[in-house]
């Protein structure tokens, strides 16, 4: 894969990314996953250096496929924490058109789950759903299992439909249980980490995989701020 807008801005740093990726496809040895889902585990694996999420991945059939095709119609990002949207290359974003939202430090979100006792991510969640923003974006979740579980809430009973929804909380309190309860469902794109392991940093990186391969794939929707 040779792109121009998600790739390192220098010979030396993509020299350097791209030897990394051979030392993981050398060191992973066989795997279990297609051809458009090695490259989200490859980068997962680089960006933590733990060989686990080979094995602890998995992903709904239509994920990669769902996540390349929103981020070519430049449909939103919806992440529990901040650390993720800092962590998203913004020029590999813009190229196409994509912006990342995420609620959980406003004011009136923390005012809400005070009053209602409830987690500052549940009601994130039912902000961005308030705002339109889920229906049709990529849910990216690594922290708050609470905003996971609110998510397959609100696909089951209230029929949310996002693209894709990217589900990697990390911690010992739900994280495993907001992970499986994901993938029970058939009919919305899921990719997940099983068990207590997971965390923004993995997010980040299957988002850059999902752009790299969505700028292999195709040109951005019209509308989209360009290089």
């Amino acid at each position: 894969m040779n792109n121009t807008v998600t790739e390192q801005l220098t010979q030396a740093g993509r020299q350097i990314e791209h030897d990394s990726f051979a030392i993981v496809d050398r060191e992973a040895g066989p795997h279990r996953y297609s051809a458009e889902q090695w490259p989200v585990v490859r980068r997962m694996i680089h960006a933590t250096a733990d060989f686990e999420f080979n094995g602890l991945t998995r992903f709904h059939p239509d994920a990669v496929q769902a996540g390349v095709a929103a981020i070519l119609a430049g449909r939103p990002i919806v992440a529990d924490v901040e650390m993720i949207g800092v962590g998203v290359s913004q020029p590999r974003l813009a190229h196409f058109g994509v912006a990342i939202h995420q609620f959980i430090s406003d004011d009136d979100v923390i005012d809400r789950a005070r009053a209602e006792n409830s987690t500052r991510a549940v009601q994130a969640m039912r902000k961005a759903r308030g705002r339109g923003l889920l229906d049709k974006g990529i849910v990216a979740i690594g922290n708050a299992p609470t905003a996971l579980l609110e998510t397959v809430q609100l696909i089951r009973a209230e029929g949310v439909r996002p693209a894709l929804v990217i589900g990697m909380p990390v911690g010992f309190v739900s994280a495993a249980e907001s992970k499986a309860a994901l993938a029970e469902i058939k009919d919305i794109p899921w990719i997940v980490t099983d068990g207590r392991k997971g965390g923004s940093t993995l997010v980040v990186a299957a988002l850059h995989a999902l752009l790299a391969l969505a700028e292999a794939r195709g040109q951005p929707a019209s509308g989209s701020t360009g290089r």
